[in-house]
């Protein structure tokens, strides 16, 4: 195909009633009295089963061509021999040029359509993407190839073009994965961040929380060993509370008792009465 065609979208834009050049091309050629048809069909599958006509307007403007039905939106240019057709089981329009063999020194064969309404239309096409469906056919209806291509009818087909590559390229760089492992976890980090209904200042701390703040869960079996395991966990708790010079002073003072305590010597009350021992009496006996 040629003129304002878009090899990434598959798509043609046209003007109403321009000449459009779609030159086909074969890998073997087709038995003598093949046909080519095109037809129209509307692209979203809710609207598929409905006939691509032209709006009342365009059906009603005189045309040129007195070969085509009014109602037919494709139009075959320099053509005596197109034929327009309508299906009789689903209403669908298409029409039908002989297939002819390409010119000596070329490699394909070109056929001039044009298109009778814009895709804006009301009561026509009405915004809705359509389909052109190319098929190569046999006498008796044997289809030996097909292909399609999306079409857009407007007053302005070159920005209508580049707006919609534009917008193409920019949805396949969101969807294809950054191939850089940091690039990608700055995205994340980032689309997360926007996402987040709190403070921009709280998620980042959040994000930059080490693994030693991360709380875990340890299954243990029997109440003696998660006593043990528990009084453990509440001394290192303790530990990261109270300063180190105090931790100091509590290991000094529990030396020094367990020390008394090996050499025989009882600790006398600071306050209160007298520590008795064993077999002394009172001075009130």
């Amino acid at each position: 195909m040629i003129g304002r065609y878009s090899p990434d979208l598959n798509k043609l834009f046209c003007q109403l009633a321009k000449t459009c050049p779609i030159q086909m091309v074969v890998d073997v050629a087709p038995p003598q009295g093949s046909l080519l048809r095109a037809t129209a069909i509307y692209k979203k599958s809710e609207h598929v089963a409905e006939v691509v006509r032209r709006c009342p307007h365009h059906e009603r403007t005189p045309d040129t061509d007195g070969l085509a039905p009014a109602a037919h939106l494709i139009r075959v240019e320099g053509n005596l021999r197109a034929t327009y057709k309508e299906d009789d089981s689903t209403s669908r329009h298409s029409v039908v040029v002989p297939y002819e063999a390409p010119q000596l020194g070329a490699g394909f064969t070109t056929v001039l359509y044009n298109y009778m309404c814009n895709s804006s239309c009301m009561g026509g096409m009405n915004r809705r993407p359509i389909l052109t469906i190319i098929t190569l056919e046999t006498q008796d209806g044997q289809m030996l190839g097909r292909r399609s291509f999306e079409v857009r009818v407007c007053a302005c087909p070159g920005r209508d073009r580049k707006t919609e590559e534009s917008n193409f390229r920019k949805d396949q760089e969101t969807k294809t994965p950054s191939k850089n492992p940091s690039t990608t976890k700055r995205s994340i980090v980032k689309e997360s961040s926007s996402s987040a209904s709190r403070p921009e200042g709280s998620k980042k701390a959040k994000m930059s929380v080490s693994s030693d703040e991360e709380i875990f869960s340890l299954q243990v079996r029997g109440r003696e060993r998660f006593e043990m395991l528990k009084k453990i966990n509440d001394s290192l708790e303790l530990s990261d509370v109270v300063p180190p010079s105090d931790v100091d002073k509590y290991r000094q003072k529990l030396v020094s008792k367990n020390k008394k305590e090996r050499d025989g010597q009882t600790p006398e009350p600071k306050r209160g009465k007298k520590l008795m021992v064993k077999d002394e009496k009172s001075d009130s006996d």
